[in-house]
């Protein structure tokens, strides 16, 4: 059974490189191979991993939806063999990149047939790592809704961590089956105040913990590094594990 673990946050709170913590934690502790998705329009999850993208299922959804399906093939057929394609297999694991948004139309016989095929695919893995965007839609149009872990990433800003809460509430609105919702203050150079745990703790979600600044998180994303080959001794990363340890099933 996979778990799946999304991500959600405000832009620039460093979301996709928790993501990247996370993929990196899991496969160092021996729980892969892990599925890790991008479902931001905003894709950057790839440069984190230290990939590069060269097929997304969006752009499989737009063929599909143009009617560039080969003659003699259902789109059953089509929609799985582009998915495969769009497939970034590293050794203990994969990147699935869903690409732009839509553009004008219908697209739910498309997006019924990427959510199955998704689905399957997550099956193969014991962990799925999913990066969204801060509304959730790419979650809860094109991907499965059980989801085993959802982790809100905020800033130390108060607009940050407002906008946490709301992400929480959408999807709960939204009832995406979230097991379990976690807040992680990220790039934080002291510990939260009293008035922000008590904000949290009085919209129904748990402080998982608090990332600090980290001075090679930033040079890396400067210098166009993947952070996932930060080195362990990282504080940020470090971090990030023990709040892994204590959180992740």
């Amino acid at each position: 059974m996979t778990i799946s673990i999304a991500m959600a946050g405000k832009g620039g709170t460093g979301k996709t490189t928790v993501s990247g913590f996370l993929v990196k934690y899991l496969v160092s502790h021996g729980k892969g191979p892990v599925l890790a998705v991008d479902a931001d329009a905003n894709a950057n999850l790839n440069e984190v991993l230290g990939l590069e993208v060269t097929e997304t299922l969006g752009n499989a959804r737009e063929e599909m939806k143009k009617g560039d399906v080969p003659s003699g093939m259902t789109k059953d057929v089509f929609i799985s063999m582009k998915l495969e394609q769009a497939i970034m297999e590293q050794d203990n694991f994969d990147l699935v990149v869903m690409g732009q948004p839509e553009g004008s139309g219908c697209y739910c016989a498309a997006n019924t047939l990427l959510t199955g095929f998704l689905e399957r695919l997550s099956g193969n893995y014991p962990y799925m790592v999913m990066d969204n965007e801060a509304g959730m839609e790419h979650l809860s149009r094109l991907t499965t809704k059980n989801v085993d872990v959802l982790l809100i990433v905020t800033d130390t800003s108060r607009r940050g961590l407002q906008a946490g809460l709301r992400i929480h509430k959408l999807a709960t609105d939204l009832k995406l089956g979230v097991q379990k919702s976690y807040i992680i203050i990220n790039q934080a150079k002291a510990e939260p105040d009293e008035e922000v745990k008590a904000m949290i703790t009085e919209n129904g979600l748990e402080l998982a913990g608090v990332i600090p600044a980290d001075e090679a998180v930033y040079e890396f994303d400067l210098e166009g590094r993947p952070t996932i080959d930060l080195d362990d001794s990282s504080p940020a990363l470090k971090t990030a594990y023990a709040i892994f340890d204590r959180i992740i099933p």
